[in-house]
Parts: C-alpha cells; sequence; structure tokens
C-alpha cells in the first residue's frame, strides 16, 4: 500500500525526469531494506561475534591443553556448560546418559539410589531411595558428597559425578560426607541394580499408610491397587497417611494423577513457562478413591518437585493437612529434548499451586511442624492394672498388651509417622 501511494505520487515525476528519480526510487528502496534488517543485523552480528570467540578459546585449549581432548570431549563439556550454567536441573545428555534416564523414569536402574544436585560445586544429596545401598548405609537428605574414592567431586558436572558412582554392579565406592557442623566422614557403597517399588503400605491400628519413594511409570496405578486391596480387606480402614518423605519426585503426569486420586474438583497444578500466556492448568476430575476419609500428608527437606504438587495440591483445597518440615523447593519443570547425539534436559517452566504460590527455592510449609526427633518416653515409677491382678481373666480376642508396644516401638523408630497416624485418628473422630 505506502509503495502504490508512493508510485502514484511520483509518477508523474518519473516522466519529466525520468534518470535520476528512477535513481531516487531505487536509492529509497534500498534504504527502507537496510533500515528494516537494520536490527536483525546488530542482533547477528553480536551473535557471530560471541561465536567466533568460542571457536577461538576451542581451537586454543585443543591445540595447547596439558593433556590432549577430542572434538567430542571438548563440544560435550561446552554444551554442559552451558546448561549447568542456567540453573542447577538444565544438562546436556550423551547418548548413553540418554538411555540411562529413560530406564530410570521405567523403574529399575544401576547406581547407588541416591537423588542428586549440585550446590557450591558439591555434590548435594536430595534423598536416598528407599531400599538401596546408600539408604541403609545411613546417608541422609541434605548430606553433600566432597569426594569420590578420594578425589574431589569440585568441577565435576552432574553427568560426570553419575557417571563416577554408577560403574560396576557390586564394586565398591567410598563417599566422603559432610553433614551439618559435624566432621567429614566416608561411607563405602556396593553398588547394586536398583529396582524402584515405588509404593508400599502397611497398616498400623487401623490407619493406611501409603509410602510414595518416587513418581514414576508405575506409581498411580500401583498406589490404585494397594488402596482398593485395603478398603475391600477385612480391616476398617479409618483414614490414611501418605507419606511423601525423602520423595525426590519425577513425572509431573503421575504427580497430577496421584492428586486427583484424593480431590472431587479443583485445580491441581499450573505450569507457565516465560511468555505470560503459555499457561497450562490440570484439574482434578470428580471421584475420590478413598471417599472423604481422613488423610495426612507427611513431608520433609527431602521432599522435592512432583512431591511438593502432590503437597501443594492437597494443602491448598484443605483435603488434607501437611505434617514435618519444610520441603525442599524445587518448583521448576523441565522438558527432554531429544538431539541428534544425546538429549538436553532444558527447564521450560515454573509450576504454581492451585493458590498461585510458586515454592521455587521456598518449599512447602507445613501446617503442623513435626521434626523428626528421638522421643524418650518416661514411664511412670509404679501403674497398676487389672492386667496385673495375679488371677485376672485373660482377653480371649486380643492381647491388651500388643497394641502398646506397637504405639511405643512407632514412637521409637519413627516420631514423624507417629503424630502423622495420631492426626489421622483425631481426624476420624471428629468426623465420625
Amino acid at each position: 500500500m505506502i509503495l502504490r501511494n508512493f508510485g502514484q505520487k511520483i509518477s508523474p515525476l518519473i516522466k519529466k525526469h525520468p534518470i535520476s528519480l528512477k535513481t531516487f526510487i531505487y536509492f529509497f528502496i534500498t534504504f527502507n531494506i537496510a533500515t528494516l534488517s537494520n536490527s536483525y543485523s546488530e542482533t547477528t552480528k553480536e551473535t557471530y561475534k560471541q561465536l567466533s570467540i568460542f571457536n577461538e578459546v576451542f581451537n586454543r585449549v585443543k591445540e595447547r591443553y596439558v593433556e590432549e581432548v577430542t572434538d567430542k570431549e571438548l563440544i560435550e563439556k561446552a554444551l554442559n556448560g552451558m546448561l549447568n550454567a542456567l540453573d542447577p536441573h538444565s544438562s546436556f545428555m550423551s547418548e548413553e546418559l540418554f538411555k540411562e534416564m529413560q530406564i530410570d523414569t521405567a523403574g529399575a536402574f544401576g547406581g547407588l539410589g541416591i537423588e542428586i544436585t549440585m550446590e557450591q560445586g558439591f555434590i548435594k544429596i536430595i534423598s536416598p531411595i528407599d531400599d538401596t545401598p546408600a539408604q541403609k548405609a545411613g546417608v541422609e537428605s541434605g548430606d553433600f558428597i566432597t569426594h569420590l574414592d578420594g578425589q574431589s567431586v569440585v568441577g565435576l558436572s552432574i553427568k560426570e559425578a553419575v557417571d563416577i558412582m554408577r560403574g560396576e554392579v557390586g564394586r565398591p565406592i567410598t563417599i566422603t560426607i559432610v553433614r551439618g557442623m559435624k566432621e567429614p566422614f566416608d561411607i563405602v557403597l556396593k553398588r547394586a541394580i536398583i529396582k524402584i517399588q515405588s509404593v508400599k503400605h502397611k497398616v498400623i491400628d487401623d490407619i493406611g499408610v501409603l509410602r510414595v519413594t518416587t513418581f514414576n511409570e508405575q506409581t498411580t496405578t500401583g498406589l490404585k491397587k494397594i488402596i482398593k486391596e485395603l478398603e475391600s480387606g477385612e480391616i476398617d480402614i479409618k483414614g490414611y497417611v501418605l507419606d511423601l518423605r525423602n520423595n525426590p519426585g519425577g513425572l509431573l503426569d503421575e504427580s497430577i494423577s496421584v492428586s486427583d486420586l484424593f480431590l472431587e474438583k479443583g485445580e491441581i497444578v499450573s505450569v507457565r513457562g516465560r511468555d505470560k500466556q503459555d499457561v497450562q492448568v490440570y484439574s482434578a476430575k470428580k471421584g475420590d478413591i478413598i471417599k472423604g476419609k481422613p488423610l495426612v500428608v507427611l513431608i520433609n527437606q527431602g521432599s522435592a518437585s512432583a512431591s511438593e504438587i502432590v503437597a501443594g495440591a492437597l494443602q491448598d483445597h484443605n483435603r488434607a493437612p501437611i505434617l514435618g518440615i519444610t520441603s525442599f523447593g524445587k518448583g521448576s519443570v523441565q522438558t527432554i529434548v531429544p538431539i541428534d547425539s544425546g538429549a538436553i534436559r532444558l527447564t521450560i517452566a515454573k509450576y504454581y499451586t492451585p493458590s498461585g504460590d510458586s515454592i521455587q527455592a521456598i518449599g512447602i510449609e507445613p501446617d503442623v511442624v513435626v521434626p523428626q526427633a528421638e522421643i524418650k518416653v518416661l514411664n511412670e515409677l509404679f501403674t497398676f492394672r487389672e492386667s496385673d491382678y495375679q488371677d485376672a481373666l485373660t482377653n480371649e480376642t486380643k492381647d491388651p498388651n500388643v497394641k502398646e508396644e506397637e504405639v511405643k516401638n512407632l514412637i521409637d523408630d519413627d516420631y514423624q509417622l507417629f503424630r502423622a497416624i495420631d492426626a489421622v485418628k483425631t481426624l476420624a473422630t471428629v468426623q465420625k
């Protein structure tokens, strides 16, 4: 339209001054094309400048580094450096690592059994996985690994650290741990094939305890199966504890479907990218699998990512009180982008609880703070009950000492779980 109007205005002038005006039009069009591409040129010019610097550094390192390095090694390290510098959860995966990651989400892999991140140059343990060498040896959430087989981990990427820890099955590795203000100490672990059972359960005093260790492809299916078995069994289940302690997260879809099991309606989580209009909202479908029975959720500093989505959704909808201590605080979403020689894990969004809060670097605050503690139960100096009479009649249906012993053991072994079960009992009584 602009060119047409321009042409109509200058057409008479062209006839009068054909050469000079044709030349003018040529320069006019050329000038405008240059103007339109000016901002693009500035951007690409800067990009080419930075790529030129990269190329120069690449060649200098290849020519003069103290040890010989291949092009592949240099490029992989450069890609890892670029992605790791963005945030702790973005990374480059070689073909081998990508295949291992796919095995991980399916529920079986070889290694030590820990979920890790990098912090201040050291390996930080998000959580040990249940029934793995690390968990059995006493590795805890929040521990830092400073050395692997005596070698410092400073300067290693997550990929390099994982490669070292995942060695040959059955072969030992010594990890040096720093825990709080204690002196560093060594733990010897034997690598093993890690088979993840993402859902376990037990019944304590008519309360169903549902332990979810990770969110993989089997989690929702396993949880539904266990709950249906408990609900149709001989025991009248009063309520449930959903134990998400030391659960490092996993698949977003699984965290959404697990939340949906206990909700009748409402938003579960929203995922927002850098574009303000790029928002995905996931909502619950009708149907609470435990039909409104009391539910309490247990979290700790090792509960991360998908665990926090579940805890946040159930908390915001007042479906379940949260007990324990503040969770890990990983509120970002990663996607796996396959490329020709592997894949990249890239942070593409943050997730928000139904109330609209981001938990990134803050975590889920429990409704009732319950630290994991060793509780000393003070026995009274002298007690006397019916059962203490020498000729007291026996109870033919139940040993009166069994329940008391069970509770005492629970207080000694897991005070947080004891408090959660006690909370479910209270809710069940009030509900009744």
